[in-house]
């Protein structure tokens, strides 16, 4: 007499629901990626979680998973880590709190994952997040909206309610489902690894991506996944190249002088110098607000200016919003740097001429350690008259040659 087997226990379903993904023609370039760290049932564990290396579930929910949310959920859980998020969004986490980035994050990569599965091979469970008013954005710009809706209902909201609203999280970075999806992300996990561990997982990850794509074309089951071609495109990296200008030409730092003798030592008789720190006074980023440089295109480079000053430290940020003339004028202090995105107010400055930019700092006697601007390239007569080193982001337009400073050309598509 024939006995029917035991359902799989969630330990038995992840590798195989794994080995599946490998097989997959969309997800067999994932390979190498889904190697990477350790994955782990857990009791303690309401959902999913992962800390940008390893991945952790919940053994309770994974056994109420259909195989193909399973698949879902281990796609999803290795997209945060091929993109790297608990690292490139932590500025977002800092300033919206853990909880509105954690959801911005997984709106974007749920409806990438749905767009790849139209066979429904992986389905996203119930409480996943997915609006198609997200459609085409970036992480920053979900959580900025977010923000503002979570701001909205807590207006409305009287003063004894329950506080049951999306909020912004308690900042705690513990692995708890506090996301409002399907899953939480370790912000604390990610930031226990060293400049040196994050340096090797992100070599890591770029090397399985390519292993995986070799491998998968070597056996007729790659292509189909467009996140993969996209992050395999051999190009110029015009995040390092900008974090590079900015940390050459706006790093401050510790200095040593004799001018004021190290008082820790004096007891000993030892002349030793004391350290001071050479903090940078100002960085002025220069945004061309004309007709071909949309708000989405700003907010998304804006989000990566955010990220320079968070490793230079400037003293203050202006912001100069410039077409024909210079249209705004912001300037933020340290302290205020990291809300950027919720303050800033972008105003349309006309068309592209860059020389109104060096005449307005002129009249205002504005003398900036560096100036990054960021414009499509079409000024009219002149590339303006620095005082200052300069770095052009120059958008779409690579017949664009400055006359001054350096230019680094971004295609659109990497915003």
């Amino acid at each position: 007499m024939l006995s029917i087997g035991k359902p799989l226990t969630a330990d038995q379903r992840l590798p195989k629901a794994v080995v599946k993904l490998m097989a997959h023609p969309t997800y067999a370039p994932l390979s190498s990626v889904l190697m990477i760290g350790d994955r782990t049932i857990r009791d303690d564990i309401p959902t999913a979680c992962t800390n940008g290396r390893d991945e952790m579930y919940g053994r309770a929910f994974v056994d109420g998973l259909t195989d193909a949310e399973l698949r879902f959920l281990i796609v999803h859980e290795c997209y945060h880590k091929m993109f790297r998020h608990l690292i490139v969004y932590k500025w977002v986490a800092d300033t919206y709190g853990h909880q509105i980035a954690n959801m911005a994050m997984d709106y974007v990569i749920n409806l990438k994952i749905k767009d790849e599965n139209p066979d429904g091979f992986c389905v996203m469970p119930e409480g996943g997040l997915c609006d198609e008013k997200y459609r085409g954005m970036a992480t920053p710009e979900v959580a900025k909206l977010l923000a503002s809706d979570d701001q909205q209902q807590q207006q409305q909201q009287p003063e004894d309610g329950d506080g049951s609203g999306s909020g912004s999280g308690d900042g705690s970075g513990t692995p708890d489902n506090t996301s409002g999806g399907m899953d939480a992300h370790d912000w604390d996990g990610a930031q226990e690894l060293t400049a040196d561990e994050q340096q090797q997982l992100e070599r890591e990850i770029d090397d399985a991506l390519r292993q995986g794509a070799l491998a998968a074309s070597k056996t007729g089951k790659g292509g189909g996944n467009r996140a993969l071609d996209d992050l395999l495109k051999p190009k110029v990296d015009w995040r390092a190249v900008l974090r590079e200008f900015a940390m050459s030409k706006c790093s401050g730092g510790n200095k040593m002088t004799y001018r004021r003798p190290n008082r820790r030592m004096a007891y000993t008789g030892v002349y030793l110098p004391s350290t001071y720190d050479d903090r940078v006074d100002e960085i002025v980023f220069c945004l061309d607000t004309s007709g071909s440089i949309g708000r989405d295109t700003l907010t998304r480079f804006m989000s990566e200016l955010i990220g320079v000053c968070a490793m230079c430290k400037p003293k203050s940020v202006r912001i100069l919003y410039w077409g024909t003339e210079v249209a705004g004028d912001e300037v933020y202090q340290a302290h205020e740097i990291p809300n950027i995105l919720r303050m800033t107010k972008p105003v349309d400055g006309g068309g592209t001429d860059a020389k109104c930019i060096t005449d307005y700092m002129k009249a205002k006697r504005i003398k900036p350690q560096a100036a990054i601007v960021l414009t499509d390239g079409y000024v009219w007569d002149s590339w303006g008259d620095w005082d200052c080193p300069v770095l052009w982001c120059i958008l779409d337009n690579k017949r664009a040659k400055p006359t001054t400073g350096k230019a680094l050309h971004i295609d659109g598509g990497e915003l």
